[in-house]
């Protein structure tokens, strides 16, 4: 009996070894931004097989149309001889015909250096792959091995997550796998440290200096470890290893994706000019992700679609937690200074709560609306200013309230998000809304949990932040000093009027005035401008309260409008002793929990 299930085990090794579909890329006209990709599929049923290019990536919503970058696709069977291909839609090309064994090639074009689609050129060959590679859904569970035939010439070397097989030759267990295995091949710098068994590595490609590079990956391990620190341990990486995958570089375009054993992280900033603080907080946030989305992952994302876009309702938290995190982190870390951190929440705090769109969408509802604005693209005007709140800011904005509202009762966010990773997150067992809810409710108590959940997630209540920043030593006031006028101009070229470039804010005087997007002031009361002025010192002149007269010019007509100038809603936050205010020693004693500071 042993001896027929090795013969079966053997057997079916051999078979999962020939049931192998294998690609090659090369880059010999990187300069152009073209790579040559070659894939065989063996050992096929059926005599059509389909291939697509992905409408997805992993870690993102929207739609991207990675098929328009694709040409030059032909299909030959195993002895050469070209076969039928038919296009049923964009995506998709069917071929027929095979004896067994199809081999495919194309062209193609790619030159966008972010977290969703690929860049070639001298370079780098940055690769996501859902962007690079066509696939057989039909064969989606087997073995992959790709090959990169990296230009030596160019002294690249290949970093991903993918297991090596040997030289340039990598695997993947199965297609979506294969897809969240984004790959930098460049002439990087690497730099590694080891935490609790498992490897932390930064793969730096950029054009300084191998000391900035030190200096660098320094911040990055404090991250690391402070972001460790909130969950109690590191997640189980796959092989081992996490890849920072870092391209800082001019023809770069700025993102953050996280993967499950990686993060893409590019800038056109390089660590010496401004890069060495400013790109780090797209380090934490991605490496938070680690956690919270790709093992913390809500079910509404199971499984991810790479042919129609993935919608779910908890970005809220697993975005917008994750950006509460992002900031708090480094200021744990000591990479940027409590007032640095308090005092940076106030322009997320004021995007959230003086907008309009709470009236249209709660934050389960916010999320929904991911797939048409998350790097989505369209040609015709939307009314976003009032109708939409960006789940990152929305969920980190109830994050820090949600934080600051367990320690009042004794309790952390920290140990929230624990709870969380054992529950969900360890063990990987997908979460619904449901599931956080009563998470929460098991957590801090079923009356804390159902008032959060009912008030500000299935609602669009605002939490009483004077007295939860106040239980830190932190200050939040609403001065209504300044003018408000509730629409974002831009003075012409030629000095001529203050052109409006959004909509105007439902119920800002602009709105009430009925100016619109695209329409031009001329002048305020007969009162023209100062050359290069700037539009709020402009309305300084005027009192708050007073009934203005707008002179505006709308697709050439002149007109008139009357307006009320209203004071501004924004909130001011600062450390209550920046006020000269004294904080109670209660007061620090939370803040230092809080900010973990010694």
């Amino acid at each position: 009996m042993k001896l027929v299930l090795s013969f079966f085990a053997i057997l079916s090794g051999l078979w999962s070894m020939a049931q192998t579909n294998s690609y090659t890329i090369s880059f010999g006209n990187a300069v152009h931004h073209e790579a040559s990709i070659n894939a065989t599929f063996p050992d096929l049923e059926g005599d059509t097989i389909s291939f697509r290019m992905s409408r997805t990536s992993p870690g993102r919503y929207a739609l991207h149309e990675f098929a328009k970058n694709v040409y030059g696709f032909k299909a030959f069977d195993s002895k050469g001889n070209a076969l039928s291909v038919h296009r049923p839609n964009p995506y998709e090309w069917q071929v027929t015909g095979h004896d067994g064994s199809i081999q495919v090639q194309y062209t193609l074009f790619a030159n966008r250096g972010d977290g969703t689609y690929s860049q070639i050129d001298e370079t780098h060959a940055h690769l996501n792959i859902p962007a690079t590679f066509m696939y057989a859904p039909s064969l989606s569970e087997r073995n992959i091995e790709v090959t990169f035939d990296v230009r030596e010439d160019l002294n690249w070397k290949v970093a991903t997550q993918l297991p090596l097989v040997s030289g340039t030759t990598y695997s993947a267990p199965n297609l979506y796998y294969f897809m969240d295995s984004p790959t930098e091949i460049s002439d990087f710098m690497l730099r590694s440290f080891e935490v609790d068994g498992k490897t932390i590595q930064l793969a730096l490609h950029h054009n300084g200096t191998e000391a900035e590079a030190d200096t660098y990956f320094e911040k990055v391990k404090k991250v690391v470890l402070a972001e460790k620190d909130v969950f109690g341990e590191l997640p189980k990486f796959d092989h081992g290893t996490y890849t920072f995958l870092a391209c800082y570089i001019p023809n770069a375009s700025g993102d953050g994706m996280e993967h499950r054993n990686s993060t893409i992280v590019t800038s056109t900033r390089s660590l010496a000019n401004g890069g060495m603080e400013r790109n780090i907080g797209t380090v934490s946030h991605e490496f938070f992700h680690a956690w919270n989305v790709e093992r913390i992952r809500p079910k509404s994302l199971e499984p991810f679609d790479f042919e129609a876009a993935d919608m779910s309702g908890a970005l809220w938290f697993a975005e917008g937690f994750t950006s509460y995190y992002t900031n708090l982190i480094l200021c744990r870390a000591g990479l940027i200074s409590p007032k640095e951190y308090v005092e940076g929440i106030t322009g997320t705090f004021n995007y959230v709560w003086n907008s309009p769109a709470r009236q249209f969408f709660n934050p389960i509802e916010m999320s929904y609306q991911a797939p048409f604005v998350d790097a989505a693209t369209s040609v015709d005007p939307v009314n976003r200013d009032n109708t939409f709140i960006s789940y990152y800011s929305y969920g980190s904005v109830l994050g820090l309230a949600l934080d600051l509202s367990l320690r009042e009762n004794g309790l952390t966010l920290d140990d929230f998000m624990k709870f969380v990773w054992q529950q969900y997150g360890k063990p990987e067992v997908p979460y619904t809304l449901e599931n956080l809810h009563d998470a929460l409710n098991a957590f801090a108590g079923e009356k804390f949990g159902d008032d959060f959940f009912n008030t500000y997630i299935y609602a669009s209540g605002m939490p009483d932040y004077v007295s939860l920043l106040n239980s830190v030593g932190v200050n939040l006031q609403q001065p209504k000093t300044e003018p408000y006028f509730g629409a974002y101009t831009s003075m012409n070229p030629d000095n001529s009027g203050y052109k409006i470039l959004r909509n105007p804010i439902m119920g800002s005087p602009a709105y009430l005035a009925g100016l619109d997007n695209g329409d031009v002031i001329l002048n305020i009361n007969g009162t023209s401008f100062s050359e290069d002025q700037d539009f709020l010192d402009y309305l300084k002149q005027f009192n708050i309260g007073d009934s203005l007269k707008v002179s505006f010019s709308r697709y050439g007509v002149p007109k008139t409008a009357s307006l009320i100038l209203r004071p501004s809603p924004d909130y001011s936050i600062h450390l209550m002793e920046d006020k000269e205010q004294t904080p109670s020693t209660p007061m620090l004693q939370q803040r230092k929990s809080w900010l973990k500071q010694e």
